[in-house]
């Protein structure tokens, strides 16, 4: 009978990582030094590749040198601030109680780093005819970033692993499937008048109205039209604008307004296509306006591009998941990850981790020791697989 505990040692390595601030915006380098000690005590060189300023890094390591092309067990290290959220505990503290590990990213996802990380030695002794890579990455909370420097080093190094499991948040049933998320910046310049000279100006808010109309347009499309893909909690894809800024005074014309937007993007549908018919729509009320002031228009910004992921139950890696995690079917989520990166770049990919996505981004954000050991279970029986089909 399997264990509803992960043994002290896993146990332990996830408490150390939940204790670190790794929230997007800092530095998640004394997380990262931390795992590279860890295995530099069994002799295995970690790979980092840094962001511009080396203030943030990724760790690529490879347990098995010499094997055949290996599967890779991807996490990301950096979690979403809670500011203003109502804890009971740390947040930072990694308590362990009523059989749960609480802290923030304890299920999103330091919970799977830590057990991936707490392996390594048995994956050193393994038979297995393939290496495991341990892939941890920066950056992911804001817009994958991280995992796109990793893949472009691994190229560079010539490392061609031969398939990923990306371990978000799943309860540990396989996910083939999620949407796509991008978001993008819409900054508008006007002219600005006196309220009372309106014919002599261009109101920016105005002009950056019509186009937040275009994008609530396109989502009424998109539920009435597109093409439904059961499974997806929505199964069409959204378009949504998350903020609006602009204006100084009431009896001013604004010169200036800016909002921001997002299309989450079915895995058969095509996100930047979207996007083209925003700009389009943006491009086509320019004449206008600089028929008033020629320096008027609009200014497009890619916030982040996560392409959607659309992998197979009939993949390799999703049956190798679905053994190892004894479950007999697979899923669909609703968020994102690096899993479409990953399938993009050409390696087979399948998500699947400890823990709910529901108890992510909360306050007392937290993983059963249950999910730990499930994983943990994954991990050993990983370490004993003769082949990948």
């Amino acid at each position: 009978m399997a264990s509803s505990h992960p043994a002290p040692r896993a146990l332990e390595l996830a408490r150390a990582l939940v204790g670190f601030n790794t929230v997007s915006e800092r530095s998640n380098l004394d997380l990262i030094h931390f795992i590279r000690d860890e295995l530099a005590r069994l002799g295995v060189k970690s790979r980092l590749s840094f962001n511009a300023e080396r203030t943030k890094a990724n760790l690529f390591a490879t347990l098995g040198e010499g094997k055949p092309a290996g599967v890779i067990l991807s996490g990301h290290t950096d979690t979403v601030p809670w500011d203003g959220q109502d804890w009971s505990v740390d947040p930072l503290g990694a308590v362990v109680k009523d059989g749960r590990l609480y802290g923030r990213g304890s299920a999103d996802m330091k919970g799977f780093i830590a057990t991936a990380v707490a392996h390594a030695a048995l994956f050193l002794e393994s038979r297995a005819p393939f290496a495991i890579h341990l892939a941890f990455s920066y950056e992911e909370e804001i817009g994958c970033f991280g995992v796109k420097e990793l893949i472009a080093d691994l190229r560079e190094a010539g490392i061609r692993p031969l398939a990923c499991i990306v371990g978000e948040p799943t309860n540990m049933v396989p996910a083939i499937a999620h949407k796509g998320v991008y978001r993008y910046r819409c900054c508008v310049r006007g002219k600005e008048a006196h309220s009372s000279l309106t014919p002599q100006s261009v109101n920016a808010i105005e002009m950056a109205a019509r186009v937040v109309g275009r994008v609530r347009d396109m989502a009424e499309t998109f539920e009435r039209e597109e093409p439904r893909y059961e499974g997806f909690d929505v199964p069409f894809s959204t378009a949504s604008v998350g903020q609006f800024h602009g204006g100084i005074a009431d009896n001013v014309v604004p010169r200036d307004a800016e909002f921001r937007y997002e299309f989450r993007d079915l895995p058969t549908a095509d996100a930047r296509a979207m996007q083209a018919q925003v700009v389009a729509y943006a491009r086509s009320l320019e004449p206008a306006m600089q028929a008033v002031a020629p320096d008027t228009g609009f200014r497009f910004d890619t916030i982040c591009e996560i392409p959607s992921f659309l992998g197979s139950e009939q993949d390799d890696v999703t049956r190798l998941a679905m053994r190892l995690a004894r479950e007999p079917r697979t899923t669909q989520v609703a968020f994102g990850t690096e899993a479409g990166i990953f399938k993009n770049a050409g390696i087979r990919t399948v998500v699947c981790g400890p823990g709910s996505i529901t108890q992510a981004h909360q306050p007392d954000e937290y993983v059963s020791l249950e999910q730990l050991a499930r994983c943990q279970a994954f991990m050993e029986g990983l370490a004993e697989v003769r082949e990948i089909g």
